[in-house]
């Protein structure tokens, strides 16, 4: 039985994704080859199979040039990021960020430069809260 599709990128899809938001339009080569560099080595048809599926997804847009194809993301690297936090906040913390943020912060090794940005950032949200 098939698995139903997936309302969030796959992780091959969020490979592609991040290679095409780092520089874009790319080629299938070029889509391959970054992808390779990174330690996904795969077929050439593997990818174009799966380049087209996100066009159809609407996670990409493509144009034809020459005998190939450019392929660039429509959408964003934000967009996408936050759509994935907010199922995971929901799905595995019930809906709590707190719970989330506390969780990080109790498993994670945090540098000090990253905790005080941390701090500036929920001190500007507690601000943006008291207007």
């Amino acid at each position: 039985m098939a698995r139903p599709a997936s309302v969030h990128p796959t992780e091959f899809e969020l490979e592609v994704l991040k290679v095409l938001w780092e520089s874009s339009p790319l080629t299938v080569r070029e889509i391959r080859d970054a992808m390779a560099e990174s330690g996904r080595d795969s077929a050439h048809t593997t990818v174009i199979t799966m380049l087209n599926i996100m066009v159809q997804k609407k996670y990409l847009k493509k144009k034809k040039q020459g005998k190939g194809y450019l392929f660039w993301p429509v959408v964003t690297e934000e967009r996408i990021s936050s759509k994935m936090l907010g199922d995971m906040v929901a799905r595995v913390f019930s809906g709590s960020a707190k719970s989330l943020i506390l969780n990080l912060l109790d498993g994670e090794n945090i540098h000090d430069d990253e905790l005080k940005e941390l701090r500036k950032r929920i001190n500007q949200k507690m601000k943006e809260q008291k207007k």
